[in-house]
């Protein structure tokens, strides 16, 4: 029987516990699996026959995808790569990602998994700071790759076409993506291997099951770069099993009143290569049987609503931004979404107004949790059988121990504002190669120091007022970002908006607040009497700058950063 996870306890009672969903256990079990790859062939084993996952309208079985990672591995082997060596995966959520990423695990190998998006100079620097000797690319991202690729320590490089997994649909996938909307732009790289080709050399070749432990790295997951330098987490099989685990088991609540289903079915917005989707629809798809289907592109609200009216999904998880795009479709409304189990937010603080709306429209709650990628991500979350939005991020997960600490490391009692710390098996092993950031983020007691400011109520609730970095100081004030938005978001005619800190000479900062309109007559002074109604005077917006859209990331979070350069 495996040892469950258990740590010491924090300098603080733990209060949380006592908020937990009726039996949900304090703790978690081991995971009965050595690897993902483990997971990965007794899932396909046991759920051959179902759908694992839809792109384009094309749904591959467990069943398939088992084979096809199989050959992808066997080939990667026959290159000579070998346990520990990294293979970069760059491409959206279109069925080739997740074949490649499993296939990359089943061979022994590390993923290092990169926006397509990135400009040269970004993937030039994820490459060598992992020392990546493969990648898998779509063809619309080539020629970035092109750009760098003497640059790296690349020795094999791996392109595929939107349609390639699409059988005869893809002929027109790849023609329509290529001829009509010019979405590949021209490339050139000398020695690349086609996907399909991997394939089939891949078939008449033998995978070599490797010898992978526990403790053993599975992915470098890059930090978005948003608070410095990006750097690659160090995950291991450990800390992805661990968390699936965790919310395998905080799961399980939603079922004391809802009926499971036979098959979950999971929306893949979000990017696979964000660390929130990875986990929270491919492992949990992966362990469950579930069915997830792949969003490539979800800033195409309309496609993304048509997408939606084909199917009954059960798990949705998102960010605030794609909630509220959605929400803006006049279509949206129309949607048949009576077997919504459970909307995830995660990422960014998810807005009240928006979590009441989406209630109202979907029936279903929002439950926002919190993460990071150094945490595999999902360290707390609000109870999945609650009808209430809290406003909060829930509770710390089973074997998760959260403590507010100060500056000095001082733990911090219950109500008192300071860095959220985190200790649990989901926290990762460092930073790849960079021993002094692993020191400076670890305390001497094995908890993780997230960058996030917060406070734990009396019933283990913890809420963040704001990272660090976006804090601004008004005349000795603390100001955070999240509460003027959340305000602000709160008036029927603001669309989005985000709230940052300009330098001023009398109070040494002062708040501008950046808004996208909803209803084109609003004014500065509409916003300035909303304001001064819900903020006292220190925190109302002095600047207030109407734009037609603001700066995000790839995965749809508002980079205040952007804005405060501007």
């Amino acid at each position: 029987m495996p040892e469950p996870f258990l740590h010491d306890a924090v300098a603080h009672p733990k209060p949380w516990l006592q908020s937990y969903p009726p039996g949900i256990s304090p703790t978690i079990p081991a995971s009965p699996y050595s690897s993902i790859g483990a997971l990965f062939e007794a899932s396909c084993a046991r759920f051959a026959t179902r759908a694992a996952y839809t792109s384009f309208g094309k749904t591959l079985g467990y069943g398939e995808i088992e084979r096809h990672t199989a050959h992808i591995a066997a080939w990667l082997q026959a290159q000579g790569l070998t346990k520990g060596d990294r293979v970069a995966v760059m491409m959206p959520n279109v069925l080739q990602n997740p074949i490649s990423i499993f296939a990359i695990l089943r061979a022994g190998l590390i993923v290092v998994n990169v926006n397509p998006l990135y400009t040269p100079r970004e993937l030039e620097h994820q490459l060598n700071d992992s020392g990546a000797k493969a990648i898998f690319v779509l063809e619309n991202f080539a020629r970035t790759v092109q750009q760098v690729a003497p640059r790296t320590s690349l020795k094999h490089i791996i392109v595929s076409a939107m349609g390639d997994m699409l059988g005869l649909k893809g002929v027109v996938v790849n023609l329509v993506v290529r001829r009509v909307k010019k979405l590949v732009p021209q490339w050139s790289l000398p020695g690349h291997v086609p996907f399909l080709t991997v394939l089939k050399q891949g078939a008449s070749q033998t995978l070599n099951p490797p010898s992978v432990n526990p403790a053993d790295t599975a992915f470098l997951q890059y930090t978005g770069g948003t608070t410095g330098i990006s750097k690659g987490a160090v995950l291991t099989h450990a800390n992805l099993l661990a968390n699936m685990v965790q919310i395998e088991q905080w799961l399980e609540a939603a079922f004391l009143t809802k009926q499971r289903p036979e098959q979950m079915v999971l929306i893949c917005a979000l990017p696979l290569y964000h660390i929130f989707a990875l986990t929270v629809n491919a492992m949990i798809g992966l362990s469950t049987g579930g069915h997830n289907i792949l969003i490539a592109n979800p800033r195409d609200i309309p496609a993304f609503v048509k997408e939606l009216s084909k199917i009954r999904p059960h798990i949705f998880p998102g960010l605030n931004t794609l909630f509220n795009a959605l929400m803006n479709n006049p279509g949206f409304a129309k949607l048949d979404l009576s077997t919504l189990l459970l909307t995830l937010g995660g990422g960014m603080a998810v807005q009240k107004p928006v979590a009441d709306r989406w209630k109202q429209i979907t029936g279903s709650n929002i439950c926002e949790g919190y993460g990071l990628s150094e945490t595999s991500p999902v360290a707390t979350a609000n109870r999945v059988d609650s009808e209430d939005f809290t406003g909060t991020i829930g509770l710390p997960l089973p074997s998760t121990d959260i403590d507010i600490r100060d500056e000095a490391g001082n733990s911090l009692g219950l109500g008192e504002s300071g860095e959220i710390c985190i200790r649990g098996p989901q926290v990762m092993a460092g930073y790849w190669q960079k021993p002094e950031d692993t020191a400076n983020a670890m305390t001497a007691d094995g908890f993780f120091r997230s960058g996030d400011i917060g406070f734990m109520d009396t019933k283990g609730y913890i809420k963040i007022v704001d990272r660090k970095k976006d804090m601004i100081l008004v005349s000795g004030f603390n100001v955070y970002p999240n509460e003027i938005e959340e305000v602000a978001m709160s008036h029927p005619g603001v669309l989005e908006c985000a709230a940052v800190g300009v330098s001023n000479e009398q109070s040494g900062e002062l708040v501008k607040l950046f808004v996208v309109r909803k209803d084109p007559n609003l004014t500065e002074a509409d916003i300035r009497a909303h304001c001064a109604e819900h903020l006292t005077n220190y925190k109302r917006p002095r600047l207030i700058e109407f734009r037609d859209e603001l700066p995000k990331s790839n995965v749809g979070k508002i980079l205040r950063k952007d804005l405060r350069e501007t």
